[in-house]
């Protein structure tokens, strides 16, 4: 009898963990860009972060330095993810391979107080520092997970 009850005790707690935090996922794939993002956050309050990674494509040939990215989460310099409204801001200040050029790309998608598993929105891309400056603007699909 005890056991039954540790092991549906067991599995009660293991439900919860499976439903407690979202995975969120946006792309992109037009004239001047290709990337995906993934990411992960806590339900409970303050929706924690758990967990960035994507990767980046930018197809102009004057902007080689930052022709193919990958990102972490040490990229990811603002997020907000709360009723059905999206926020990342991935910045890459780049290194010795960019020559000092920086850049910045901002995904806003969904609408507060409509959530749903699959929604639009805007990004924009910018790259600063280098020889040319660059700005990219475009739409994102995104959903959860």
């Amino acid at each position: 009898m005890w056991r039954g009850m540790i092991v549906f005790a067991g599995l009660l707690g293991a439900a919860g963990a499976a439903h407690a935090d979202s995975r969120l996922f946006c792309s992109a794939d037009d004239a001047q860009a290709r990337f995906t993002l993934e990411s992960g956050f806590a339900n409970e309050g303050g929706h924690r972060l758990n967990h960035f990674r994507g990767a980046l494509i930018v197809k102009d040939p004057a902007q080689a330095a930052f022709a193919k990215r990958l990102f972490e989460s040490q990229h990811l310099s603002n997020h907000w993810s709360r009723d059905g409204e999206l926020l990342l801001e991935v910045f890459d200040g780049g290194g010795d391979d960019t020559s000092g050029a920086t850049l910045d790309l901002v995904v806003v998608a969904g609408a507060r107080g409509k959530p749903a598993a699959n929604f639009s929105g805007t990004y924009s891309l910018t790259i600063e520092g280098g020889s040319k400056p660059y700005a990219a603007e475009g739409k994102v699909s995104c959903g959860t997970k």
